[in-house]
């Protein structure tokens, strides 16, 4: 049974002014909040658990009768890496799925496509790219996809989803509180166990109010 995490505790600056008195999480994308389609992407994993922090209150009276677990950040954003080992107690033993709550997507979910390459003897971690080329807004590149499936960072290649299978066995003995999750990619890649699989779907980064219009419009045309 693969956790999720979904990540929806920043606070929501490149966002404003909508972030002023909501958390990105609940800003509207075609008539759903932002959650609510990070959510459908992890949906098929067991447990499920969202972090919050701005405008903590609203996400939670948002999401409690979704069945997660949330867990409120404060006083301290805990950033990617700490935000997941914060949550292992509620995600129990073995791997996990990792969702930034800013993105929507067509196509296969984020969950069936990360699960069905799933290959633990492998790997220690799996990110679900998307070619530049299927990507909706300010996006670039981030990794190079080598032999294998391999990653590599390449400012020239696919573009990181903000959506990854990650084992966590390291991040129990880890004593930091704040620190990102690129800290154990750029390690896993370094001993080659870091891989790929691409979305073949589209993707549309929603950072920024101007990236709403064209993210609707994407999943208008569902191509």
């Amino acid at each position: 049974m693969i956790g999720a995490m979904v990540f929806a505790a920043g606070l929501g600056t490149r966002m404003r002014p909508l972030t002023d008195d909501r958390p990105k999480g609940l800003v509207d994308v075609a008539g759903r909040a932002l959650v609510d389609h990070a959510l459908e992407q992890v949906a098929g994993a067991r447990p499920i658990v969202v972090n919050a922090h701005h405008h903590a209150d609203r996400l939670i009276a948002h999401l409690a009768p979704r069945g997660v677990r949330i867990l409120h950040e404060t006083p301290t954003l805990l950033d990617t890496g700490g935000g997941l080992r914060n949550a292992l107690p509620h995600l129990g033993a073995g791997p996990a799925l990792t969702m930034n709550a800013d993105a929507v997507w067509t196509g296969p979910t984020a969950f069936a496509t990360l699960s069905a390459a799933w290959a633990p003897d492998r790997m220690d971690g799996l990110l679900l790219l998307v070619p530049l080329s299927r990507a909706v807004g300010p996006a670039k590149g981030s990794f190079g996809m080598r032999a294998g499936g391999r990653l590599e960072r390449d400012p020239e290649g696919h573009v990181y989803t903000g959506a990854g299978i990650v084992k966590t066995d390291a991040l129990a003995d880890d004593s930091r509180e704040v620190f990102s999750l690129r800290d154990l990619w750029f390690d896993m890649a370094a001993r080659g166990r870091l891989h790929g699989v691409l979305h073949p779907g589209r993707w549309a980064d929603v950072g920024t109010p101007d990236g709403i219009a064209a993210a609707e419009a994407m999943l208008a045309a569902r191509v």
